[in-house]
């Protein structure tokens, strides 16, 4: 099962840039990187970058990070994918693009 990463572009940089990083602000602050399924990525991107151009949809394979990546209560009771290490640039199955248009952020068709 894939799971997705929103980065934005200077966080997508460092990850390529150091191979791995703690993530966003938010994810340091909480302990652990913060990740979507493929049913909650488009509302986690509306709601928590909505105005934000140049923004990257990463994918990763879930079964691929281990013990680390634990399915904790969020949003309205869902089950969200948390990893409680880094994320690293070898786990990216692959990255894309999420460019912002008139009616929010663009998402590729094909996400699998």
């Amino acid at each position: 099962m894939l799971i997705y990463k929103i980065l934005r572009p200077g966080e997508w940089a460092a990850l390529q840039q150091t191979g791995e990083t703690m993530g966003a602000p938010i994810d340091v602050s909480d302990g652990y990187v913060h990740f979507s399924t493929l049913e909650q990525v488009r509302e986690t991107t509306a709601k928590h970058f909505s105005d934000e151009p140049g923004l990257f949809v990463l994918a990763f394979d879930a079964d691929m990070l281990g013990d680390a990546l634990k399915w904790e209560p969020s949003r309205g009771g869902a089950l969200f994918p948390h990893l409680y290490a880094p994320l690293r640039l070898t786990d990216v199955r692959w990255s894309r693009p999420l460019p912002l248009g008139l009616g929010g952020h663009m998402f590729p068709d094909d996400m699998t």
